[in-house]
Order: C-alpha cells, then structure tokens, then sequence
C-alpha cells in the first residue's frame, strides 16, 4: 500500500487543516463538500443550486485524486429539510444515468442545518 495523499484543488479549501480529500492506494474519501462556489464561502440559496455545487466540486476532487466518477463506491448528503430531496434525484441520476451501475447513497436529514453537505467515497479501479 502507498502511502496517504491529501488531495487539493485551486479554490476550494477548509478554514481548518482538514484536507479536501485523501488518497491511500486506491482508495479516494473525502471531507465534508460544502455547497460554496469555488474561491467564497457563498452559495446558492437553494437546495438544488447547492447540490449541483456539491458534485461539481467533487468532480473537481476526484480528477485532483485521479480517480473519476465511475470509481464513487458511496456518496452521503445531508440535507436541512426532507423537502429538499426530490432536489437531489435530477442530479444524481445526470451523473449516475446506467441504473446497474450506481454507488450507494444515504441521505441524511439535519433539520436546521444552514446548508446541503455531502461526502463520498472512491476506490480506484482503472
């Protein structure tokens, strides 16, 4: 096994010395993926704008890793209000089309939370 990597992309970052992501082998995992719009700590007021922000910044994770989104095993995403999760089928299904071929997924409920947040995991096949 090689050893542990953590993962960067230009514009996106913690406040805090939490790594985005970080690669063991071919294994991906990532940090929270808040909803902000690269280089700000601003997002969409909207669910759906923040999940769309959600798997962009993911995408741009997984190419800093070298992985892509045919190596996401998990994705996690927790949403203020179960309101908001019809807002989150469009999306994942645009990045996830072939029905056999989907990672797990748990949407998680946080009532009150300020915003959508999500996480994934990845293990590099190819």
């Amino acid at each position: 096994m090689t050893g542990r990597t953590s993962i960067t992309v230009d514009g996106l970052s913690h406040l805090t010395a939490i790594p985005l992501a970080t690669r063991i082998g071919p294994l991906v995992v990532s940090s929270v993926i808040a909803p902000f719009r690269p280089g700000s700590r601003e997002h969409s007021p909207d669910a759906a704008g923040q999940i769309e922000q959600i798997f962009e910044s993911a995408g741009r994770m997984l190419e800093a890793a070298g992985a892509t989104w045919a190596d996401v095993a998990k994705m996690n995403f927790w949403l203020a209000d179960a309101a908001d999760r019809p807002a989150l089928e469009p999306v994942w299904l645009r990045y996830f089309p072939v029905e056999g071929s989907r990672p797990a997924r748990h949407t998680h409920i946080s009532k009150g939370a300020p915003f959508v947040t999500g996480d994934f995991l990845a293990y590099i096949i190819g």
